[in-house]
């Protein structure tokens, strides 16, 4: 049996059947383009598969070797891929700078961050791997843009005719002169391998005589210049001192190009894989390092905790009582990872776990609770009362104590929020209860919230919670 048959061995003991399957399948027969910078929601939705199922699997195929995993920051923009990371732990926090769109980012990683999966090397040589050999709209397709902008190949038709004057491959040390007529529009030179940009504004009337203009490519990175010029003919020369092959290209900066370069479909992002079990699971070692802080703007937090457990191993004793306590906590947990959440620790008796949506930390809520009734009715005692209290708010994704945790007063308020609950009942934030996923669980189950002001430990306002009784 070769390497790569004993890998796809593996992920079939490891990943669910049908996406292991569908993975083997894409490795055997994909295109090379398919096969580099996988957009695993858009593989999901084609292949018909579950989500969940389908990341899970990637990520077993990315941890045995059949895929490279990387975290790429995306300008939000344009889209494009900004920088690419092998690892978390090289993320920065500091500005990322996009040439396109003269901007710089403090990246969060809700929307900013994509997680992609490309075949490795090992498992099967595809274009992509020598970037510099694609041919040039190939390279805006799949290195230079994310897997989150929807340019099919009606669009890049449209790209490459409607909206760009010229563009040519410029092989390293070479020099061009590009001949261009311009339009009473704003010109943008962009090349994307070094992420420079030139901004033309062509304004006034128009001119018959020839005007000038000289670009140099360099790893430089230099800021990114502007300069006026009137409608008409432009003699544009071009340097490429970069080391690499570049790709100078002029777009017309017009409502066409802002309409492509809006096309945007779902991506993996790092906040989803960060609260995903199977990524906390099996990657443990890629992790943030110690003084990394990565800033998240909305994430949601369940914490759970049993009720008068030191009680309960003083009433039924420690035997019994460590039982019913690793009961629970199954039962717990395999709600978590059913609704799309992430356990991040358990502390005690207690629970923290994050999800990416409010409506799914209130599912497996009250999930929690049905499983803590069937359990009492089995024993036929009322010894498991879970109180659940359910936040969503900024954070910040930090390491403490050699683990993947976060830090920040959305955490601090959804732990003292679980310690409002006596009994079985569950509390709700308003950013909770004010989500419509929320609102539309309620409606079904024909809930009513009980609204009241609580004083919350170490909170210095009054906040207005909700009960769900």
């Amino acid at each position: 049996m070769s390497d790569i048959q004993a890998q796809l061995s593996v992920l079939k003991q490891t990943a669910d059947p049908a996406v292991a399957d569908a993975i083997t399948r894409l490795i055997e027969a994909g295109e090379d383009h398919e096969l580099n910078r996988i957009n695993a929601l858009e593989f999901s939705a084609r292949a018909g598969l579950d989500e969940e199922r389908v990341i899970s699997g990637f990520l077993h195929a990315a941890r045995i070797g059949l895929f490279d995993l990387t975290w790429n920051v995306l300008c939000p923009g344009c889209s494009g891929v900004l920088d690419a990371h092998a690892t978390l732990k090289s993320l920065r926090h500091d500005d990322y700078h996009c040439g396109l769109c003269a901007c710089g980012y403090e990246p969060s990683i809700d929307e900013q961050v994509e997680v992609a999966f490309t075949v490795s090397s090992k498992v099967r040589s595809i274009a992509a791997h020598d970037p510099n050999t694609l041919p040039l709209w190939e390279y805006y397709k799949q290195v230079f843009w994310s897997s989150g902008i929807d340019l099919d190949r009606e669009s890049f038709a449209s790209l490459s005719e409607e909206v760009t004057l010229d563009a040519l491959e410029l092989p390293a040390g070479e020099k061009a002169v590009l001949s261009l007529q311009l339009p009473s529009d704003f010109i943008i030179i962009f090349e994307p391998v070094t992420h420079s940009a030139h901004f033309i504004d062509v304004q006034g009337e128009p001119t018959r005589e020839r005007q000038q203009l000289g670009l140099l490519f360099n790893r430089a990175h230099p800021p990114t210049g502007s300069i006026t010029l009137r409608p008409g003919p432009l003699r544009l020369a071009l340097d490429n001192q970069a080391g690499v092959r570049t790709l100078p290209t002029v777009f017309v900066a017009g409502d066409a190009l802002h309409r492509l370069l809006g096309k945007r479909r779902p991506f993996l992002t790092a906040k989803r894989i960060l609260s995903n079990q199977t990524f906390r699971d099996v990657f443990k070692a890629d992790n943030l390092n110690i003084d990394q802080r990565l800033k998240i703007t909305s994430l949601t937090f369940l914490f759970t905790d049993l009720k008068s457990s030191t009680a309960l191993y003083e009433r039924v004793g420690d035997l019994a009582a460590f039982d019913l306590v690793r009961a629970h906590f199954r039962a717990l947990l395999e709600i978590i990872n059913a609704e799309k959440g992430a356990v991040v620790k358990t502390i005690g008796d207690a629970v923290m776990a994050t999800f990416i949506q409010p409506e799914h930390a209130l599912s497996a809520g009250l999930r929690m609770r049905a499983a803590m009734q069937r359990l009492n009715a089995e024993r036929g005692t009322e010894d498991l009362v879970v109180k659940i209290g359910i936040h969503e708010g900024p954070c910040l994704a930090v390491m403490l104590n050699d683990r993947q945790d976060y830090f920040g007063q959305t955490v601090n308020i959804a732990s003292r929020v679980q310690s409002l609950s006596t009994a079985q009942e569950i509390h709700l934030t308003a950013p909770v209860i004010e989500s419509p996923g929320v609102a539309d669980i309620l409606r079904s189950a024909k809930i009513a919230p009980v609204q009241k002001h609580a004083a919350l430990r170490g909170i210095a306002d009054r906040m207005m919670v909700y009960e769900i009784p």
